[in-house]
């Protein structure tokens, strides 16, 4: 999924996400595969409010059109920016995600797989933004993959180095969605939250893994805490549809994040969790951008990810 309304998500020049981050993924991505004829190009496609308000509240989505018209001032304590054009921005991103959505459980083109670089805002909740995050696309497409498309069991994965909390507690206590988190331990990083006591709630006990690891981990904690994922997935999802949230920011010289990860971490596991889908759930894998400020980082992390679903199993 590429376009210029895509690139329209981000904070201007000087924040940390801001509208680069898209042209630095693809062009790396053409440095590295000259050869793009197994890769479908589709462009961006904006959600309408009502899609929105199937997981935020009508309050929050009327301040964020405000703002978005106002052009100033922030939609969270402080990260996050307003700017003329974001609510139609961030629909953009819901969109998109849906649209790669739709292309997986529909088929189009013989699609199994899709990727969305500016998808994977994991840390909006339903009343507010946060952490760069204005509408959440991961929640609505789990409501729409269970609503639409009645998909029962989803596992969400995220590697992204903060925890994917906007995620993790709308769906805590929700039995059939297996969020599987590995992030710098929240005693280091924002959001805070994540420990490995955070497992789900009520019936849901059990259906969460939280894997945080510490400062200065490389890709040998990455690939030890991802066994843990691969074990999850494999003996208690079983999933019928794979979400992996990718963000870049857990590779080493991030500039907001204290992991030393290298790209190598998103080939194994985006390469696992390829198998996987095509074990339990007929290959339908979609995976989200997320976070991710250093641009080289992103470039190379992204491209491994979108190389993994093309590869042979």
């Amino acid at each position: 999924m590429l376009g210029d309304e895509l690139a329209k998500y981000g904070f201007g020049s000087s924040h940390p996400l801001n509208n680069n981050r898209m042209e630095a993924f693809w062009n790396k991505f053409k440095e590295l595969v000259p050869d793009r004829s197994l890769i479908e190009i589709e462009v961006p496609t904006i959600a309408d409010e009502e899609t929105i308000l199937s997981f935020h509240d009508k309050s929050y989505v009327d301040l964020v059109k405000q703002y978005s018209q106002l052009g100033s001032g922030y939609l969270d304590a402080g990260d996050t920016p307003a700017y003329k054009g974001v609510f139609e921005a961030a629909a953009t991103v819901v969109g998109s995600s849906l649209k790669a959505l739709e292309a997986v459980i529909e088929r189009k083109k013989g699609s199994r797989h899709a990727f969305n670089p500016i998808g994977g805002l994991h840390h909006a909740y339903r009343g507010n933004a946060s952490g760069f995050c204005v509408f959440n696309d991961i929640g609505i497409m789990i409501l729409r993959a269970r609503h639409k498309y009645g998909l029962d069991r989803i596992a969400y994965v995220d590697i992204d180095a903060h925890h994917g909390d906007g995620v993790y507690y709308e769906f805590e206590r929700d039995p059939l969605i297996f969020v599987a988190d590995i992030h710098e331990d929240g005693k280091y990083l924002f959001p805070g939250t994540g420990s490995r006591e955070e497992r789900g709630r009520g019936e849901a006990e059990g259906t969460k893994l939280n894997v945080p690891v510490a400062p200065g981990s490389t890709d040998i904690e990455f690939v030890a805490s991802f066994k843990e994922v691969e074990k999850f997935i494999d003996g208690v999802a079983k999933p019928d549809l794979i979400i992996l949230q990718c963000g870049a920011d857990c590779i080493e010289s991030d500039p907001l994040t204290h992991l030393r990860y290298s790209p190598e971490s998103h080939k194994y596991a985006s390469r696992s969790l390829h198998k996987l889908a095509h074990k339990y759930c007929d290959g339908r894998i979609i995976a989200l951008g997320g976070g991710g400020y250093n641009l080289n980082n992103i470039g190379e992390a992204w491209t491994n990810v979108v190389l993994s679903f093309i590869s042979e199993l």
